[in-house]
């Protein structure tokens, strides 16, 4: 039986992406015809035979693992039903083949249209769809107030950007590599979660992500809610609506434009993931003029960016540098989110080239729109006799039908394509993911909304202080750990070779079902990554008066910190519990 796994008439070949679609095709119904003679076991039964069969050396266990469905091969494996199918290359186009697995055979309580592994069809994302979504993502108001916070605490106008450009070319190594598992298999993040924490356990990171998009959701719509406050007459912003209520923390007014955006987003959510494509894809160029636009304005207005230019540091060697490294975590910690989900989108990419082209402009795009802030913000002192930060304000005081106009297209148009892309998507996902039966992508999105305005977003932009080091820094404690253990897990645990079969299963013989559907190592490695920011955190916000200078520097480098010993912890974990599964297997006596 275990012979004829080898004499199919196929070659396998390192590379068989280099063969054509046709001869995969042909191949896979040779190999159907004639395993349906010679492969009888099953699933179950062949890994109950690895545990009671005796040492991995045996030729006839390593033979009966080469073919194994669960990937142990490099590119051919058996389904459930015991049938080898070709498996494309890792790195190339459409890679995975949708005949690999049976949909019918799906858990219904883990799948629905939303969490299914996208079809060729599906895959419509090019490199410029791609791009156009960062361009999208990127020119906005949190990302133009970036390299001026940091001015404002001190750093000189280049230093500033510089931080920025570093820390998102550092950023766009993990976003690469999580996105990579998306285009192969066409899985979201909450599926590829399931593959390093469990069918059960994908809960606990998919929420988390969840909860950091949904207060990213609200700061973004409190930001659209200023361009409409904007818009008002302003007898009406100097009514008495417009005075602060201390118990809610901003006025009725601005709380009721706020409220306004929130409505206006939920009619662009339900259109889909098609629809945020479109979206992405026919704003970017008309943001990229607008931003333009007020660049040029900005450098005749204030006669060139010479005042820009003279910005010098306002901090001594040592000051810089206990300055850099929490800067430079924050802003890693600002696009960590997408890095984290970034599944979610290159699920639909037409290939791993369109995906890693699509995305290696981010560092530009960032050090391109964060000049754009710094220097229009710069020249305002100039042309005002003032620094004016807040873009929308500036656009405020330039005045006139047409600006304010023009600044409440590109200010709404700026915040729809950050907000629904960067911070409706994952929670919406993972909302699906926690229950499929009652969750849609539309519900999710509802949800998402909601808990955006109980975050309180107007509380967490009073300040560049506690926008940088509250928020950015306090969030990546969280996002950090689940990163390390899902990229040690995909590539130094699974060696990218996931079985889609067992993704969607709730058998306890599938090999992500692990105890009970939670993978203890996981969730022991993501206490481990968070547990050393805590005292950080908690000495920020002002529960502990007083701390370690060691939890301090930990916690302004709460990323890489928690990023590291999560994913070292795991490593460890899984490593022993593998050798010690190994240890068991090669102990047992054989039963024939």
């Amino acid at each position: 039986m275990v012979s004829n796994c080898f004499s199919l008439g196929l070659h396998l070949h390192p590379h068989p992406h280099k063969h054509n679609r046709i001869s995969l095709s042909s191949s896979r119904f040779h190999t159907k015809a004639k395993l349906d003679h010679h492969v009888s076991f099953t699933a179950s039964s062949h890994k109950s035979f690895y545990s009671s069969s005796g040492s991995s050396s045996d030729p006839l266990l390593k033979s009966l693992k080469h073919c194994a469905w669960s990937r142990s091969g490099d590119n051919f494996g058996l389904s459930r039903s015991g049938v080898i199918r070709p498996r494309l290359s890792t790195m190339t186009g459409s890679e995975f083949d949708d005949s690999e697995y049976d949909e019918s055979q799906f858990d219904p309580t883990l799948t629905n249209d939303d969490l299914k592994p996208t079809k060729p069809s599906q895959r419509t994302f090019s490199w410029l769809d791609m791009s156009s979504l960062w361009i999208g993502l990127v020119v906005g108001v949190p990302t133009y107030y970036l390299a001026g916070s940091l001015v404002d605490l001190g750093m000189a106008w280049w230093q500033g950007i510089a931080t920025v450009v570093a820390a998102n070319l550092i950023l766009l190594v993990p976003l690469v590599l999580t996105a990579q598992p998306g285009t192969m298999y066409g899985i979201s993040f909450p599926v590829l979660a399931r593959s390093s924490f469990g069918i059960r356990g994908a809960h606990i990171p998919t929420l988390l992500r969840a909860l950091v998009g949904c207060g990213w959701y609200g700061i973004e719509t409190w930001i659209g809610g200023e361009a409409i406050f904007l818009l008002l007459p302003n007898h009406v912003k100097t009514s008495a609506l417009s005075h602060t209520l201390p118990w809610l923390g901003t006025s009725p007014l601005e709380f009721s434009c706020f409220i306004v955006f929130w409505l206006a987003q939920l009619c662009i959510v339900w259109r889909g993931m098609d629809g945020i494509r479109k979206l992405e894809k026919y704003s970017a160029p008309v943001l990229i003029t607008l931003t333009s636009c007020l660049l040029v304005w900005s450098y005749i207005k204030a006669g060139g960016f010479g005042h820009m230019l003279s910005l010098s540091s306002k901090l001594t060697s040592a000051q810089f540098w206990s300055l850099f490294f929490p800067s430079l975590t924050a802003n890693i910690s600002f696009w960590a989110t997408l890095a984290l989900n970034i599944p979610d989108f290159s699920r639909f990419a037409k290939s791993q080239t369109d995906q890693v082209i699509g995305q290696v402009g981010l560092p530009v795009f960032m050090g391109m729109f964060t000049f754009v802030g710094l220097a229009v913000t710069s020249s305002t002192s100039i042309i005002f006799g003032r620094v004016i930060s807040n873009p929308i304000e500036l656009l405020g005081q330039i005045g006139g039908l047409a600006t304010t106009l023009l600044a409440i297209l590109g200010i709404s148009l700026a915040t729809i394509t950050t907000n629904i892309a960067a911070n409706v998507v994952a929670p919406a996902n993972a909302l699906v993911n926690l229950n499929p039966k009652v969750f849609t992508f539309g519900r999710g999105a509802l949800l998402t909304a909601v808990l955006g305005i109980v975050c309180q977003p107007w509380r967490l932009l009073k300040s560049s202080e506690s926008f940088v080091y509250t928020w950015l820094i306090g969030y990546s404690a969280l996002l950090g750990p689940i990163g390390g253990i899902v990229l040690v897990d995909y590539y130094m645990i699974k060696k990218m070779r996931l079985n889609i079969g067992d993704l969607y299963s709730l058998s306890p013989s599938g090999e992500y079902y692990f105890s009970k559907g939670y993978n203890v190592a996981a969730v022991v490695a993501l206490i481990a990554g968070i547990i050393p920011v805590v005292p950080g955190f908690l000495h920020k916000i002002g529960a502990l008066s007083k701390i370690s200078n060691g939890f301090v520097v930990v916690y302004d480098n709460a990323l890489f910190f928690s990023f590291i010993i999560a994913g070292f912890v795991y490593w460890i974990t899984m490593s022993y519990l593998r050798r010690k599964q190994s240890s068991l297997s090669s102990s047992s006596q054989p039963l024939l």
